[in-house]
């Protein structure tokens, strides 16, 4: 018997499993911040609800039947029962509210793109493939406001107007990623996280940088948006790993 069929009263059930599975998989990479940090998947066609994960709950504990099920235009969700923690319903809420096609809202404190975040130029520029994943595909806010309580998470989500910006570097905070689907936002979390890591490493040689010329980062950049598959492979190879291992994630 499937995992759905064990689960029929659960709504949404593939979208908490793999939700549910990039929170284990973002735990084991070490891109976790104890029980804070949050994602998001909206579930209907405007976008406005969406699954998120529960308040202050362990990225490494979070299971499928764990997740929130929230409207973004129900101002009374915070007076609810298990309402959700404020600052994620502050900027996700926000971000479903305004960007219909932000499908998938990951916010993570990872370190080195933290690191980025915190530099007087965040600019992440294209020294390498992953950095060139990015090249004219991410927004630096450099108006850090406080934590992301509703009128900051309003700020944010209007600078993520642009469909083609599916990266937030947050200025002295981290960073956020949205994508299609869950495995498109886990895929692109994981891979700016190595970016950014990069780009921080090469810095600390102290040795010029190689830069690709603008040409050569957007086509590289174009090539990896039309890469056929490597997101869905990266996410089913995640599940495959977790099952694996007897993961509780699923359930």
């Amino acid at each position: 018997m499937s995992v759905t069929s064990l689960r029929p009263n659960i709504d949404h059930w593939q979208d908490r499993v793999d939700l549910a599975a990039s929170f284990r998989w973002i735990e084991r990479l070490n891109m976790h911040e104890g029980v804070a940090n949050h994602f998001s998947l909206a579930v209907n066609p405007e976008g406005t609800r969406f699954l998120m994960n529960p308040n202050q709950m362990h990225f490494a504990r979070i299971r499928a039947s764990d997740l929130l099920l929230l409207d973004a235009n129900d101002p009374a969700t915070m007076d609810l029962p298990g309402a959700p923690d404020p600052t994620a319903w502050g900027l996700h809420g926000s971000i479903h509210r305004r960007c219909p096609h932000a499908r998938c809202v990951m916010h993570v404190h990872s370190i080195f793109a933290t690191v980025l975040a915190s530099l007087a130029d965040s600019t992440l520029p294209p020294i390498d493939q992953n950095t060139a994943t990015f090249y004219n595909r991410y927004v630096i806010d450099d108006e850090f406001g406080g934590l992301a309580f509703e009128s900051e998470g309003e700020r944010c989500a209007s600078m993520l107007s642009d469909p083609k910006k599916r990266v937030m570097i947050m200025g002295n905070h981290g960073v956020l990623v949205i994508g299609s689907d869950v495995g498109d936002t886990l895929n692109r979390l994981y891979y700016f996280e190595r970016a950014a890591e990069t780009y921080i490493r090469a810095l600390q040689t102290g040795r010029p940088l190689r830069m690709l010329s603008d040409e050569i980062a957007e086509k590289t950049a174009q090539e990896l948006d039309d890469y056929p598959g490597q997101a869905e492979a990266h996410l089913r190879e995640v599940k495959a790993v977790l099952d694996a291992e007897g993961s509780t994630y699923a359930s």
